[in-house]
């Protein structure tokens, strides 16, 4: 057994140096023997550089050559497979702290009781004394397939006078040799292919792929005349690692009976170790693969009540039984399976069933694994605690109490020894005392459970406020979604009914417009609409300009005999009062106060203006109407008024020209 270790150097550099630390076995009656206590070895200690290593490893054969890490014989993975190719049949390169994702060797060491420390040498040791308890993974570049090439071992040549009788013998002697070693492979009962090429008088080569180690193979490297054997092992794809022994974890099975029945297995940590189903497998065979498979603590079913084929398993495994609460739906099934690729439905209720007992148990592993000291087994204590019912410390005092009487009567012995006035107990007495003490740890652990059920009452007051709380705040918010809801109803809806008004308004607007453009066409159709209802037609001018007058010509036409409707008539001049005048319009209805110089040309055209307030006009946009009967009234008012305006003109006049005559002066001509 070889352990080795970086003594100094780098691998990637030049030259570096290794400890060596050779573990060779001794029988009991060797002189040389030394006197310890457990498997007895001779150890060798050594620093050797990596050639001198190889050529130790070639002349003594070691079983492993062990290190805490691969790469610390090769810079690369080519380099490691170069190794590995080297190593003579039946030595193994072992990597004893783990796989891909090693452990601290210190770790591994403390584990499993080896000594260990910092210096390399004593590291180098560890690994030796590791790999010898078989800890470890073997690195392996190969599988278990091995080709075996039998081949010419000389040129055919040329040519010449007596080239095919030397080319016959050639092919003669490979197909002899061939027949030789499918001869001794049948004789190891090895299993085997055959692969020939024929050539001219016998077989130019043959290749035998063998289902076995080249240490297995009655055939070694060789050549000898015309003949040449090749013996060399199948590459695989990357480094691997397998371990040294196959041991039987813990682990957690589901099943699922019926027709076909279905079981997975998975690890305590998680992991899905494999599924199987099968229509003809009877209850022995499924407890087979179980077995082969590991030691089950659980015993999972995806239903409620738990079936009693399920049952049956758990009593034949003394297993704790899981169960759901009701029966797991397919939904969460198939999510809680989606990262694993199942045969069949059945396959996918037995996986189910294992991984929700892992995530029930995941807490009470971690706690478990917590409490457990490095040197004793943790998935044993998980059993003890989970299938066996025990409290973790009275299976941890089980376990290291089972260590110590393996261990132990040496240690027995020595304390008699130290202490020979102590009184031999009876088997009685120790019976007793391994009671009471039992009886002390349960009762310590009693007061634990206690404190542990006192927290969780706590813990329990606590989460039930938290959830009333919780259960407030849901309420108050289902309320307030409630009204959100019946607002948002109630802001949809007037929200239609905005749009249908304003759809029916815009209709609404469209007629409007065609009836105007209709009016307008027509007016004397709407004077006469308005006299047989006793209303006048008034056009409408919105102020008393020019322009506005003549907007209101070009939308309505001014003709004689209108009412026009002045909404603003401040402002006007002669020439503006004219331009109206001119339409002879029946009256004017004025919103405002005249200028003098236009009520005066209105008044000289004998056109009737009368106020707002006399006469009320209704309008409808363009469109204006006025009662008739009040617009006759204000006309037969404004009659009234201009004739006693008329006379008082008439007679300021006369009194003008009889002040004028008598103080002498003659008075102009005028028309009156």
């Amino acid at each position: 057994m070889f352990g080795v270790d970086v003594h100094s150097g780098d691998v990637r550099g030049d030259d570096p140096s290794y400890a060596l630390v050779i573990l060779d076995p001794v029988d009991d009656d060797d002189p040389d023997a030394p006197d310890v206590d457990g498997p007895l070895a001779r150890v060798t200690r050594d620093v050797v550089s990596f050639r001198k290593l190889c050529r130790l490893i070639d002349d003594r054969n070691p079983l492993y050559v062990a290190t805490d890490n691969a790469y610390e014989l090769a810079a690369n993975k080519n380099e490691l497979v170069g190794f590995l190719r080297s190593l003579p049949d039946g030595t193994r390169l072992v990597q004893v702290t783990g796989a891909e994702r090693p452990e601290p060797l210190s770790r591994v060491a403390s584990r499993h009781g080896i000594p260990y420390g910092k210096e390399p040498m004593k590291e180098a040791e560890a690994s030796a004394r590791l790999a010898a308890a078989n800890v470890g993974h073997e690195v392996t570049a190969f599988t278990n397939e091995t080709r075996v090439k039998v081949s010419r071992g000389r040129s055919t040549g040329k040519g010449g006078w007596s080239q095919d009788r030397y080319t016959r013998r050639i092919h003669g002697n490979v197909r002899k040799r061939t027949r030789q070693v499918q001869s001794k492979l049948k004789e190891a009962n090895l299993d085997f292919e055959r692969d020939v090429t024929e050539k001219y008088g016998g077989y130019a080569n043959a290749t035998f792929t063998v289902e076995a180690r080249p240490e297995e193979i009655p055939v070694s490297n060789s050549r000898a005349g015309d003949v040449r054997v090749e013996v060399e092992r199948e590459r695989r794809d990357g480094i691997e690692y397998e371990p040294l022994v196959q041991r039987r974890d813990r682990v957690i099975v589901g099943i699922d009976p019926g027709t076909t029945t279905a079981a997975a297995v998975v690890g305590l940590d998680g992991t899905v170790h494999d599924l199987f189903s099968s229509r003809t497998a009877d209850t022995a065979d499924v407890t087979e693969w179980i077995i082969e498979q590991g030691r089950p603590i659980i015993v999972a079913a995806d239903v409620e009540p738990m079936p009693e084929t399920v049952e049956k398993f758990r009593r034949s495994f003394d297993a704790a039984g899981w169960r759901p609460t009701t029966d797991l739906p397919v939904d969460e099934k198939l999510h809680r399976t989606r990262e694993t690729n199942y045969a069949n439905d059945h396959e996918r209720d037995a996986l189910a069933a294992a991984l929700y007992a892992y995530d029930d148990h995941e807490d009470q592993f971690e706690r478990i694994a917590a409490k457990t000291p490095p040197r004793l087994d943790r998935e044993a204590v998980i059993a003890g605690v989970v299938a066996g019912g025990a409290s973790v410390e009275a299976v941890v005092e089980d376990l290291s109490e089972d260590d110590r009487n393996g261990s132990g009567n040496g240690e027995a012995d020595g304390e008699s020894a130290t202490d020979p006035t102590e009184p031999e107990r009876t088997e009685e007495e120790e019976t007793i005392r391994r009671l009471r003490e039992r009886v002390d740890r349960l009762e310590s652990h009693a007061a634990s459970l206690e404190a542990d059920l006192d927290e969780r009452d706590d813990r329990i007051a606590d989460l039930e406020g938290k959830l009333e709380e919780a259960k407030r705040e849901e309420r108050i918010e289902a309320r307030t979604r409630r009204a959100v809801s019946r607002l948002e109803r109630e802001t949809d809806r007037l929200e239609r009914e905005r749009d249908e008004a304003r759809e029916r308004a815009d209709e609404l607007e469209g007629k409007v417009e065609t009836l105007k453009e209709l009016w307008r066409l027509d007016h004397s159709n709407f004077e006469h609409v308005a006299a047989d209802r006793g209303l006048a037609s008034v056009k409408v001018a919105e102020q008393f300009t020019l322009d506005a007058l003549e907007a209101a010509d070009e939308a309505y036409g001014l003709v004689a005999g209108d009412v026009v409707y002045l909404r603003d008539a401040s402002g006007a001049g002669r020439r503006t009062a004219e331009r109206l005048a001119e339409t002879d319009p029946r009256a004017v209805i004025r919103d405002g106060n005249l200028s003098e110089v236009a009520d005066q040309v209105l008044f000289d055209h004998d056109v009737p203006v009368v106020p707002v307030d006399a006469v009320p006009v209704r309008e409808v946009d363009e469109l204006a109407v006025a009662d008739e009967a009040t617009l006759e009234a204000a006309i037969d008012d404004w009659e009234s008024r201009a004739e006693r305006r008329r006379k008082a003109e008439k007679q300021e006049h006369l009194d003008r020209i009889i002040s004028e005559h008598r103080a002498g002066r003659t008075l102009p001509e005028t028309e009156e």
